[in-house]
């Protein structure tokens, strides 16, 4: 069942009617200010951190869902009613939201009015701009009255949900003209504050929330929208919001449009006040007068739309399914970008208080980006690798806001170093930009320690070589890439999966999934050795690259696929010997990606196991059979219901390494099968029963042994948007950047005729058709660039604006 549609043209999503199974999100915001908007106007905004610059209030798991947002009321002789139709519910004559690329537009129809609201944050702005537009579509004249409504949070999203004792006693305003500004805590340690402006005089206003609900009343009732008049409130330490009153008379066919613009302000100390008690709006006013007609909104909105559009011309593919066209070119390249911003902190599931960004998380997210905007992706590696430690360890998350390791969390997650080296040999092969190794670059944030990035990247790679264990295989530690693996933890107390106890050392779990990441990411270290010609210790870094080859041959294979770990007690894990948890997908897609066991044909048999027991309709589950108890010995894995998340859901982030996998031994069939179980384009018309967003990836499905089967949880921010974007356009696709060019290898399945990929790369443009004439899966026999075949299958680095037309004939 379908609750919208595609408008490819456009660039949106159509959603045509408020009812969603699941409150279905757009992401505003490029640079430093974000909003999240549901298709009903819900949601909150934030400066540069969701935890720490929180703007306006949002209150997870409501009831009922989705309560809070940007609202504008309209009250029409006595009948009041909300353009997204909540938080009000009044049935609508007609509704419409379209989600486009950093801006939603919904349109509300009731009794004779339309309403239309544009949100979006504009380029180099630290604001949400709204343009609401009143038209009445009636036979007569009408009086209306608009209320528009946000609730402030008190700035730190964590303290503002506990600190009850402070908080109901620090909340300030100021209004001025048509602005209310938000200063709780100004007049002390902060130099920041918010303000709700309209460009337009205003007949009223309220800035205290019981004042505008009324104290037993929510956002579908509220007092004065009711009564169709403000109070004129001034919060003074209880909850503030912003409200603005306009009143209007129009005539049939008349359409009046207002500006609404909620911004953030940061005043250097020295310049924070106009006089004793007054903040200082200089900047606020500033910001204001960029939008103070429609002509404004024009401009800026369609410079954030000329935005959009040059990213995603980065690379476009024409091909014969529609369906792939608009996952390549349009919402796979825009969730990777949205979620390059966001880690994993910020959306209707992560309240951003606690995750902020996470190490390895950003080090893959920046593989689905890099492309787009090299710039962004080189800082975002020197701010990981400054959150790393001197023994090569990172911490596993940091705040945006400070840059600073997340010490809540802390560090010991394995696999995080390992992903440093793969973001940096990304970022170089898309660019050439062999400089950033010689960066200087500090461990653990401290300027008095620092090094060039490379040593940065050499304790990434011994940082595995000096932590093996019995077999040879790199130690877990707290955990690796499932941070509910957790082999040296023993946690017997709720809400503590990641603490070891002090009685376990924890240097006899071991990880195969980091063994296979050592052996598909180490040859990069390796490379790099080479090219600043250090030849002694590529050489050597090539000898532990062997030799944990050797090792999963030997001790992490099991017959018919590749184990999962060593405990702490040293017993297997993902093995036939296992009552439970038999086959795990992880170690199935790393290795074969890394090239192990393909030669022996056991990368071949480790795929047909995974077709044959991990796979279902809806995709492939982590593992099976499901965890029926909880095991001290596994820890978190096995605190989930069977087919929720970890244990035997369909974790949609690995799904990819398993299609990427498959184009390592050929098989582009079973690759793009892989590939379009989860995609989102592909699974629109089953959205009753997945749910969430049909034009983004959600990390999890519920698996088959749920009662929920094909249910997402989790949409949005997850690794599974970049992956999959790799595993499309890199490998099945086959176009990938390597340092000396660009690569076309096509894995594809044998009934295609072929595709047009456009891919700038290195300020050149190429324009590539791959042929297939005689309905292969693999195989390049020749590639003719400008008229003239050349050698290989790398299409050389050409002078920046140059453009090229490329041939490439399969067989």
């Amino acid at each position: 069942m379908k609750f919208g549609y595609f408008d490819d043209v456009n660039r949106e999503y159509v959603i045509t009617t408020p009812a969603t199974p699941y409150p279905w999100i757009n992401y505003l915001g490029c640079q430093d200010f974000f909003s999240l908007i549901s298709n009903t106007s819900g949601g909150y905004c934030f400066y540069r951190d969701a935890r720490l610059r929180r703007i306006t209030r949002y209150r997870y798991n409501n009831v009922p869902i989705d309560s809070g947002g940007r609202y504008f009321y309209i009250y029409d002789s006595g009948d009041y009613w909300t353009p997204g139709w909540m938080p009000v519910k009044r049935e609508l004559d007609r509704y419409e939201c379209r989600h486009g690329l950093g801006y939603t537009r919904i349109t509300g129809e009731r009794n004779g009015v339309e309403v239309s609201q544009l949100a979006f944050v504009p380029l180099n702005y630290n604001g949400e701009v709204n343009q609401v537009v009143i038209t009445n579509k009636s036979g007569s004249e009408k009086e209306i009255a608009l209320f528009s409504f946000v609730e402030f949070c008190l700035w730190n999203a964590m303290d503002d949900m506990t600190n009850f004792q402070r908080n109901f006693s620090t909340g300030e305003v100021e209004v001025e003209g048509s602005a209310i500004y938000h200063k709780t805590e100004y007049r002390e340690r902060r130099n920041h504050y918010a303000f709700f402006w309209v460009n337009s005089p205003i007949d009223g206003f309220d800035t205290d929330r019981e004042s505008f609900l009324g104290l037993y009343n929510g956002f579908d009732s509220p007092k004065n929208v009711a009564a169709g008049k403000p109070t004129n409130s001034i919060a003074s330490g209880w909850s503030p919001i912003a409200s603005h009153y306009i009143k209007m008379s129009l005539k049939p066919g008349e359409k009046r449009s207002y500006i609404f613009v909620l911004g953030y302000v940061e005043n250097p100390p020295e310049e924070k006040w106009e006089r004793k008690g007054v903040i200082n709006k200089k900047r606020a006013r500033e910001m204001q007068q960029k939008f103070i007609d429609d002509t404004c909104v024009e401009k800026a909105f369609q410079e954030l739309k000329d935005y959009w559009a040059d990213l995603c011309s980065k690379f476009a593919l024409e091909s014969h399914d529609e369906k792939l066209n608009r996952m390549v070119n349009i919402w796979n390249p825009y969730q990777c970008m949205v979620t390059f911003n966001m880690s994993r902190s910020a959306s209707y599931f992560e309240s951003g208080i606690s995750r902020g960004m996470g190490f390895r998380d950003s080090a893959q997210d920046l593989l689905g980006f890099v492309h787009q905007v090299p710039e962004r992706a080189r800082q975002r590696i020197l701010d990981l690798a400054s959150t790393q430690f001197e023994d090569g360890s990172a911490y596993h998350q940091y705040q945006p806001l400070t840059k600073k390791g997340n010490s809540d969390i802390g560090s010991g997650f394995n696999d995080d170093p390992l992903w440093l080296i793969l973001a940096t040999a990304q970022y170089i092969k898309e660019t050439g930009d062999f400089g950033i190794l010689d960066e200087m670059v500090p461990f653990d944030c401290d300027e008095n320690k620092k090094d060039t990035l490379f040593e940065h990247l050499k304790r990434s790679f011994y940082h595995v070589v000096n932590n093996l264990g019995p077999h040879g295989l790199p130690l877990i530690g707290r955990a690796d890439w499932n941070d509910c693996l957790n082999l040296n933890c023993f946690s017997t107390q709720p809400m503590n999966p990641f603490t070891p106890a002090d009685k376990f050392e924890g240097r006899v779990a071991e990880s195969v999934f980091i063994a296979g990441m050592f052996v598909l990411i180490g040859p990069e270290y390796v490379e790099l050795c080479k090219r600043r010609g250090l030849s002694e210790e590529a050489a050597e870094a090539e000898k532990h690259i062997q030799n944990m080859v050797n090792a999963v041959l030997t001790h992490g294979y099991d017959g018919e696929w590749f184990l999962r770990a060593y405990d702490h007690f040293g017993n297997k894990i993902g093995s036939k010997e296992c009552s439970e948890g038999q086959i795990f997908i992880e170690p199935q897609g790393i290795c074969v990606m890394a090239g192990i066991g393909v030669k022996e044909g056991l990368a071949q048999k480790a795929l047909d196991s995974v077709m044959k027991r991990l796979d279902t309709k809806y995709g492939i589950v982590l593992h099976t059979p499901a965890y029926t108890e909880y095991y001290l010995n596994l820890g978190e894995i096995s605190s989930y219901p069977p087919g929720y998340k970890e244990n035997a859901g369909i974790f949609c982030h690995n799904n990819p390494w398993i299609a990427i996998a498959e184009t390592v031994i050929g098989r582009g069939d079973r690759a793009f099968e892989v590939y379009s179980k989860i995609a989102p384009a592909y699974i629109e018309d089953i959205s009753d029963i997945h749910r969430t967003e049909p034009y983004v990836y959600s990390q999890m499905i519920a698996g088959r042994t749920r009662w929920s089967f094909g249910e997402a949880k989790n949409s949005w921010l997850t690794g599974t948007a970049a992956w999959n974007f790799v595993a499309i356009t890199q490998y099945i696709l086959g176009v990938r950047p390597v340092y000396d060019g660009l690569m076309v290898d096509p894995c594809i399945p044998a009934s295609w005729d072929g595709f047009t990929v456009t891919r700038e790369f290195r300020g050149s443009k190429y324009r590539i058709r791959v042929e297939n004439p005689e309905h292969i899966c693999k195989g390049v026999n020749k590639v003719i660039m400008d008229g003239k075949e050349i050698e290989g299958q790398v299409l050389p680095v050409s002078p920046k604006e140059s453009e090229h037309e490329v041939i490439v004939i399969m067989g």
